[in-house]
């Protein structure tokens, strides 16, 4: 799907929330092995699940034609800072959820980005009937928690020595969900 480009000044940093484009690809394949390993947040090392420009491509072409799926960027001067994306579901008994992913450089948390991405997620979510938004979050992320919290998500389950991280030590990932009745 797309949306309605939003524009953005936090702490003097302007930046805009835009759906992403195919001439997005290149820049987003380089932003999402950046991000990954910038922090443990993410699910991937560094290179891990790598996807090349191609493949985002394809991931956006469907993104823009899925009435369920949303797939956006953060930009700032022409360089991409961010992005989300928000994959529905097509089974029946699923078609009213939808789960969401986002990354930030580090540069550049601290300016709400995360938080835009997730608002116009969920206004998105909102209009075109998905009531239920799933994430994932690895349990050390406290802002990451304490952000989707604000904006609605409840606790849903813990999903215990999920992931190992660089410490060699089991972390446990926290499955938060928004439910939006309408």
């Amino acid at each position: 799907m797309i949306i309605k480009q939003q524009d953005f000044n936090v702490k003097d940093l302007n930046y805009t929330i835009r759906t992403a484009t195919i001439n997005d690809a290149k820049n987003v394949s380089e932003l999402r092995f950046q991000i990954d390993g910038e922090t443990e947040n993410m699910d991937r090392e560094k290179g891990e699940a790598f996807i090349d420009p191609e493949g985002f491509e394809k991931i956006i072409e469907t993104d823009t034609n899925h009435p369920r799926n949303l797939f956006l960027v953060a930009e700032t001067d022409g360089k991409i800072i961010g992005y989300s994306r928000c994959v529905g579901n097509d089974l029946k008994r699923f078609l009213h959820k939808a789960e969401f992913g986002l990354g930030v450089l580090k540069d550049f948390w601290g300016y709400g980005i995360g938080k835009n991405l997730m608002k116009e997620t969920i206004s998105w979510a909102d209009v075109n009937g998905i009531k239920k938004i799933v994430l994932y979050v690895l349990e050390t992320n406290e802002r990451g928690i304490e952000l989707y919290k604000r904006l609605g998500f409840e606790m849903e389950g813990i999903l215990k020595k999920d992931r190992i991280l660089s410490d060699g030590k089991y972390y446990n990932t926290c499955m938060m969900a928004r439910y939006h009745e309408s």
